[in-house]
């Protein structure tokens, strides 16, 4: 008889756990697994603040799916497009070409995306911090603001070239505006026709705290910190208009400024609105046990999915983060076992563990288990985790190298020149316009059955 085909959307954290326990819990006989990803590596998110700062190679942060998965077959390209009725996902090679691949059981952790908002020049001017090719970019681009502001035959220009804005005080918005403060600060010493005092960075939140998750104490310690650093904090405002060498606030204020770092929040993979299922603001509902209750064979989970958080339960659903992402990948992969096998389906549930923010150098706020810690202890705390939640041992090697480097030998300050005479936007690094319609997916779908 044919094995059943698993086939796995997504190779981040979730699809990444879910394909690692599978390879682990099903003999070759069982099953065939297949994943569809875009990447030839798991990004390791938490840590694309260091890469944009140059305290971390992109290399570190990208773990080879080859390493980890050793029989799982890897489709190089994205899935664009689900037909629940005839089993297939259609997906987009990194050639372009469309192909159809079939599934008994269906595992969706296609991830998420800049979430934006219809805000003038937003998608046109802002930068990401989504990707790995986005933090290569960003610092490529802080660096040349400094190269052109030391260039610059105008204070105006100059001006302009020095103030940094990024939007978004949640972890990725805050890591991103203290790690590239301290490339900034300490880049200006090998600028000497510039003024130190010139560069500002902002950070911008329409939120009324900072990082509401860790507490009010950490929250304003983390606030603190910052301002001590220089880094100018805005909350309860956003952003208005974006133009080329200004930010409007919606304050009225006027950011002389060619640079928008956005990071204010995500949402969930397009992909989700191909399929024929119920969503919760953008995210897939789906049961306790993580299936789509209107989708025969088909598991959801991570960023993608509205997973129900049965430790804090009244109604509420797990965070976007990368703690449940893999700890929803093992249960996936159990479930789907289950389904093979004809057994009992189990419910996701995990207590928090806690959170931690490396705000670069010494400089962390982290709350593991409920403690509150600053300072080096919860720097060690923070490194400690990252760590601990990278899959090999040559990515561990690879990070910890790197931050021993950096601690005593600095930064060059090198700029690649990596995208340098594009205009970045969004879209280019995150595809968003890649996905097929669903008149489009039956089409296709139907082409290929009349063929068969």
């Amino acid at each position: 008889m044919e094995r059943p085909r698993i086939l796995v959307v997504g190779g981040g954290f979730a699809g990444v756990e879910c394909a690692r326990r599978l390879e682990r819990q099903l003999a070759p006989s069982e099953a065939e697994i297949a994943m569809i990803a875009p990447f030839s590596y798991e990004l390791y998110l938490p840590l694309l603040p260091q890469v944009a700062a140059g305290v971390l190679t992109p290399q570190s942060v990208a773990v080879s799916l080859r390493r980890m998965l050793r029989r799982t077959r890897i489709v190089p390209g994205g899935a664009v497009g689900i037909d629940a009725k005839a089993k297939m996902v259609i997906a987009r090679k990194i050639t372009d070409e469309l192909i159809a691949e079939p599934y008994d059981y269906l595992v969706l952790a296609p991830g998420s995306v800049t979430r934006t908002f219809d805000i003038p020049g937003l998608v046109d001017h802002a930068r990401g911090m989504k990707t790995l090719a986005e933090a290569a970019y960003v610092r490529d681009h802080v660096i040349s603001q400094l190269d052109l502001a030391d260039a610059a035959t105008t204070q105006q220009e100059r001006i302009s070239r020095l103030q940094f804005v990024v939007v978004g005080g949640g972890y990725a918005g805050t890591e991103t505006a203290a790690c590239l403060q301290r490339v900034t600060a300490s880049a200006v010493r090998r600028y000497p026709r510039l003024n130190p005092n010139l560069i500002k960075w902002h950070l911008v939140d329409i939120a009324p705290r900072l990082m509401p998750e860790l507490g009010e104490n950490l929250g304003d310690t983390a606030m603190e910190l910052l301002r001590k650093r220089g880094i100018q904090i805005s909350l309860g405002v956003s952003v208005a208009e974006v133009e080329d060498e200004s930010v409007k606030l919606t304050d009225g204020r006027v950011i002389p400024c060619r640079t928008l770092i956005w990071t204010a929040g995500v949402a969930a993979s397009p992909l989700v609105a191909t399929l024929d299922a119920e969503t919760v603001r953008g995210r897939l509902a789906v049961t306790a046990d993580m299936r789509v209750p209107q989708c025969d064979g088909v598991f959801s989970l991570g960023d993608a999915a509205a997973v129900p958080d049965l430790a804090a339960g009244d109604g509420a659903v797990c965070p976007p983060t990368a703690q449940h992402a893999q700890r929803q990948g093992k249960q996936v992969a159990d479930n789907v076992i289950a389904s093979l096998r004809g057994q009992e389906l189990k419910p996701y549930f995990h207590k928090d563990l806690g959170l931690v923010v490396d705000l670069g150098g010494a400089d962390a706020v982290s709350k593991p288990m409920g403690v509150e810690l600053t300072g080096i202890a919860a720097q060690g705390v923070a490194r400690g985790y990252h760590l601990m939640a990278l899959r090999t041992n040559v990515a561990k090697v690879r990070v910890i190298t790197n931050w021993l480097l950096n601690a005593t030998a600095g930064d060059d300050f090198v700029r690649t020149g990596f995208q340098s005479r594009r205009p970045a936007r969004l879209q280019d690094f995150e595809y968003t316009d890649s996905y097929l319609t669903k008149d489009q997916i039956r089409s296709h779908t139907a082409s290929l059955r009349a063929r068969q």
